[in-house]
């Protein structure tokens, strides 16, 4: 199993999150050697200057939570997010259009926020905790097809986060095209294996400091 830090997207994503708070967030991923630091769009201007020269990545969400923004102003909010410096982009696809069957309105939902950002990590937040089975594998589906890097489970803002079985679900429908990243509720060290070990590649989360912290007191990190 790969080093639990070099997974971690350390993310605080709360309305009332101060510019200290994001500052201290940048240092403890600089500090623990995180994969990404995961902000909302006001934040990453600040976030990209502080992790410049690191190899922890400046990622923005879009569309973020509810992912009921147009296709053009989810593209927009991820351009600008990119001009600013993200490097990273979680974006919510448009949960309404999937759970109608409109199929090609996800896709070109997706597709719009990929053009944004080309050249950038592209992920796909599926909400999974709002969706049947079946519903779950046609988001990773459609993703796949719009050139996305990644499908995510949850914003963490919904009524559910990551669970075993939907990675697992996950990781069988994209196979290896694609990386999973489990995110909402991962706050103890065995959800954080259990995840892994079913597939996620990422871990978004805002315990990470807490979670390696735990695995190196247990010598199993």
């Amino acid at each position: 199993m790969p080093a639990l830090a070099g997974l971690i997207d350390h993310t605080l994503l709360r309305a009332d999150a101060t510019a200290a708070e994001i500052r201290r967030l940048c240092e403890e991923a600089l500090a623990h050697r995180f994969k990404a630091v995961c902000v909302n769009p006001v934040h990453v201007g600040p976030v990209a200057e502080i992790l410049a020269g690191s190899d922890v990545a400046p990622c923005a969400v879009v569309g973020f939570p509810l992912g009921a923004s147009m296709p053009q102003d989810k593209a927009a909010e991820a351009a600008g997010a990119v001009a600013r410096g993200a490097a990273e982009i979680d974006m919510v696809i448009a949960l309404g259009a999937l759970k109608e069957g409109r199929t090609d309105a996800v896709r070109a939902d997706i597709a719009a926020v990929r053009a944004a950002c080309a050249g950038r990590v592209l992920k796909v937040i599926i909400e999974t905790c709002l969706l049947d089975d079946a519903q779950k594998r046609l988001a990773c589906t459609l993703a796949a097809e719009a050139g996305a890097d990644f499908v995510k489970t949850s914003t963490g803002f919904s009524t559910g986060g990551a669970t075993v079985a939907d990675v697992a679900l996950m990781r069988a429908t994209v196979g290896d095209a694609l990386g999973v990243k489990a995110s909402g509720g991962v706050r103890s060290l065995e959800v954080a294996r259990a995840l892994v070990a079913a597939g996620a590649t990422r871990l978004g989360t805002s315990s990470g400091v807490a979670l390696v912290t735990e695995g190196v007191a247990r010598g199993t990190y």
